[in-house]
């Protein structure tokens, strides 16, 4: 058995030890800055070419309304029935696309999950290196 010249302390491990979990708490709470960046820059973007569509879009939307009303009205339709078709058919569909939309952002929510699981990760490693640890020194003692 090989014996080690230059024992460590107790102290000297322990001091060791904070000195690691300090650096991988930093670490980690830089992984999250980061993580958290992507996610808010991607909702910023997505934010932005929503509202950039909806500008285009809505003048688009309102001139073929109309146009939809004007083609029911030389079908033969009263211009008030005409209007009121669209009109539902047109509430009907923007009520759809409402709540497709908002499930969507309850879905994208700006949480570091992938911080989160290392983290738990972290804690179960230094459980399990604490556990022998403990186990080696009391076998020693």
């Amino acid at each position: 058995m090989a014996v080690n010249d230059n024992p460590r302390s107790i102290s000297d491990i322990l001091t060791d030890a904070v000195n690691e979990f300090t650096t991988l708490i930093s670490k980690e709470a830089q992984l999250a800055r980061t993580e958290l960046s992507e996610k808010v820059t991607d909702l910023a973007l997505g934010f932005g070419l929503l509202v950039g569509g909806a500008v285009l879009l809505i003048p688009a939307l309102v001139i073929l309304l109309q146009a939809a009303v004007d083609g029911l009205i030389a079908a033969g339709l009263a211009p008030a029935w005409a209007a009121l078709i669209v009109g539902g058919a047109t509430l009907a569909i923007g009520a759809i696309l409402l709540a497709i939309g908002i499930n969507r952002l309850k879905a994208a929510r700006p949480v570091p999950t992938k911080v989160i699981t290392q983290l738990h990760r972290d804690a179960e490693v230094a459980k399990r290196q604490l556990g022998m640890d403990y186990d080696t020194t009391q076998r020693a003692a």
